[in-house]
């Protein structure tokens, strides 16, 4: 009934060699792409401008395991003002002008400045002030499927969604839920197909980004759905990481790209790619994490592994399987089975306890947040700021980097979402994590398991543990660490007697002469000193140069008031 209704209407279903379907409209534009079983995989939602062309107003895509993140073309607009009277003949200045200051400090081509700043993005006054609109389209998490309560997540160069003219790269990567990159390019890929259906060759794409941000994730990414070409034969990917140079590499649509098949009834997402199962996501998973296929690996991701036997799937997760029964895949695959490694340690090892319980959405979910307005960041979404600053400080401040080498016991408290961070990946150090959010804890501990499966030193992860009992962590632990991180929670940042307690606990935990970083409000000072502990400096977290770049992306973000980092030392 839909298909006569759809074509009645003047649309079409195509159906492509792998059995997926694509919904058009009259004029051409597709509205819907799904899996041969009709499970959604992405949708667009067509409008017209002011001047009649056919615009994207809207699209969602589904990720593996069952949410959905939407996109918005050019919903997020910043604006820049500049005073151009001091500079001479500004009342000559034109658009193009404009441009080439720009790409003369982003030190990019006014070319790539041209690809997002319009003319009616670029704005002079007579009396001298610049307007200058920088438009991006964001991605939202949709927490019900729709956008009616949407949280925004990401954002990238606006693009030309009618007419896609470049690759993007997206900004605040790391807030991005699990598969929303392979699955927002399964529709870039899409539209890109449609668009150069008939003609002679397909219009050859450039990554473009002000500024770029080239790295190898994304040259991962892109590479699964086109194919890089460098000048004169140079290696692809050394160009592409060249931030100068990463225009150059051109990208032409791959013969074979990542295909996904949703099956209901296992509740499960199979990825296929050059009829080789590629990996298997979960729902229902509370780790957050998918089964990789074990071709060309010495150890598969987390020891997690998806293998076709015959006409089944089997799911290995260390010594545990699971087989799974999967009939739509059936003639589509490659048997993949074989004999997998396993490593020396299992991530879930550093939960001292076992790994709390998960709830499987909070598992993929567990990315940090921030919101596009100048509603106040929350409380571990603020936490990379500090984690990332002290990072960058231990290798540039002698000091720092001293009492970060030297450290031998170290004791992170409340600082779910930057553990890793926080980990000094040079020797054997322990480390004590007392845990207040585990989805955000688990997370931090598979992250280390890919540190030290990369430096292939799994010793150091057998030195790391994650405890939720704050009394059985401070047990004969007096006095017996070099190092503590310590965030306040927001929930009792304003509870005086709490305070007082915690920054008690933080001097019986240090030796004398030990440091600690501790995250909270500025009356935190004096109860430090009053418990023996030196304030070495202290910095309101709004004024570290890594929350200022984070205010580049979005320039109304706001922490909570007041919120300090202070280096202490027990005297």
């Amino acid at each position: 009934m839909f298909a006569r209704d759809l074509a009645a209407a003047g649309g079409r279903c195509v159906k492509q060699p792998t059995g997926h379907l694509v919904f058009y409209r009259s004029d051409g534009r597709r509205f819907l792409a799904t899996d041969p079983e009709g499970n959604p995989l992405h949708e667009c939602e067509w409008g017209t401008d002011a001047i009649g062309n056919v615009v994207l107003c809207r699209a969602r895509v589904r990720l593996d395991w069952d949410c959905w993140v939407g996109l918005k073309p050019a919903s997020l607009v910043n604006e820049t003002s500049l005073n151009l009277t001091s500079k001479r003949g500004w009342q000559l200045l034109k658009a193009d002008d404009l441009r080439a200051m720009a790409a003369q400090a982003l030190r990019v081509t006014i070319e790539d400045v041209r690809f997002f700043y319009r003319d009616e993005d670029l704005r002079i006054e007579p009396t001298g002030r610049a307007t200058i609109r920088q438009r991006k389209d964001a991605l939202y998490v949709l927490q019900d499927g729709g956008f009616e309560q949407a949280r925004f997540m990401a954002c990238m160069g606006a693009m030309n969604w009618s007419s896609l003219d470049f690759l993007p790269v997206v900004e605040l990567f790391k807030s991005l839920l699990p598969g929303t990159g392979s699955a927002v390019f399964e529709l870039i890929r899409g539209l890109y197909d449609d668009q150069n259906e008939g003609k002679p060759s397909a219009r050859p794409l450039r990554y473009r980004g002000i500024p770029p941000y080239p790295s190898e994730a994304a040259f991962r990414l892109f590479s699964n759905f086109f194919t890089p070409q460098a000048p004169e034969r140079n290696d692809p990917f050394t160009i592409f990481m060249n931030r100068e140079r990463s225009g150059q590499v051109i990208w032409l649509p791959a013969a074979t790209m990542p295909v996904r098949y949703f099956d209901q009834r296992a509740g499960a997402c199979f990825t296929i790619q050059d009829n080789k199962l590629y990996k298997v996501t979960v729902a229902s998973d509370p780790s957050g994490l998918s089964y990789a296929s074990q071709q060309g690996r010495r150890f598969v991701p987390y020891d997690r592994s998806a293998e076709v036997v015959g006409e089944q799937v089997i799911l290995k997760n260390r010594d545990r399987e699971t087989t799974l029964a999967a009939p739509l895949l059936q003639g589509n695959l490659r048997e993949t089975g074989g004999p997998v490694a396993m490593s020396p340690v299992d991530w879930r090892s550093v939960f001292v306890q076992g790994v709390p319980t998960i709830l499987p959405a909070e598992a993929y979910g567990a990315v940090l947040l921030y919101p596009e307005d100048g509603s106040e960041i929350g409380e571990y979404s603020a936490q990379p700021f500090v984690a990332d600053y002290i990072q960058d400080i231990g290798e540039q401040d002698r000091e720092i980097g001293t009492v970060l080498s030297r450290a031998e016991h170290v004791f992170i408290e409340n600082g779910d979402a930057v553990v890793a961070t926080c980990i000094t990946f040079d020797r054997v150090r322990d480390y004590t994590v007392l845990v207040r959010r585990p989805a955000y804890a688990q997370k931090q501990a598979q992250q280390l398991w890919s540190v030290c499966a990369e430096l292939q030193r799994w010793d150091w992860l057998s030195h790391i543990r994650f405890v939720s009992d704050g009394e059985t962590c401070n047990q004969g632990a007096q006095g017996s660490y070099d190092l503590v991180y310590h965030w306040v929670p927001y929930d009792s940042a304003d509870i005086s007697s709490s305070l007082d307690n915690r920054m008690k606990m933080i001097s019986q935990l240090l030796r004398t002469g030990g440091h600690a970083f501790v995250i909270g409000p500025a009356q935190l000072g004096p109860q430090g000193l009053s418990k023996g502990l030196h304030i070495c400096w202290e910095e309101l977290v709004e004024q570290l140069p890594t929350f200022r770049m984070h205010r580049t992306i979005l320039p109304q973000a706001r922490l909570r008031a007041g919120l300090t980092l202070f280096h202490m030392k027990k005297v």
